[in-house]
């Protein structure tokens, strides 16, 4: 099933607990394994996969378990400065700039002698 904005939050939460089941057990988990290693309880991983709500930090432990926060980053990707506000920054003169390139060489002090490797101080 496509998970779309036609469907009903229910639907969605049924639709997403069946995948993280098909998941547990593509990875050959119980559901009291994978609780135990994501620090919830059983029943916890039981109302996910039965498509209940539940709190978006269980989500999180479970995607970690279950090796997908790879996806939970696709599903809401971060984003950058919009090509508008990129444009009204160059307008307003704020645009970004490259470093001068410009280096400044150290002045050494009279009778001072030039720093080499093994050189000792004591």
């Amino acid at each position: 099933m496509r998970i779309s904005n036609e469907l009903s939050d229910e639907i969605i939460l049924t639709e997403l607990g069946g995948r993280l089941a098909q998941r547990r057990i593509a990875r050959q988990l119980s559901q009291a394994a994978l609780a135990a290693e994501a620090g919830v309880a059983k029943r916890t991983v039981e109302r996910v996969e039965a498509g209940e709500s539940v709190q978006l930090v269980t989500l999180v432990r479970l995607c970690r378990v279950l090796d997908l926060m790879d996806g939970l980053d696709q599903w809401l990707p971060e984003t950058g400065p919009s090509p508008m506000a990129l444009l009204k920054e160059k307008q307003a003169g704020k645009g970004r700039q490259r470093a001068s390139g410009q280096r400044t060489v150290p002045v050494m002090k009279s009778g001072e002698k030039p720093w080499t490797w093994g050189d000792s101080s004591s």
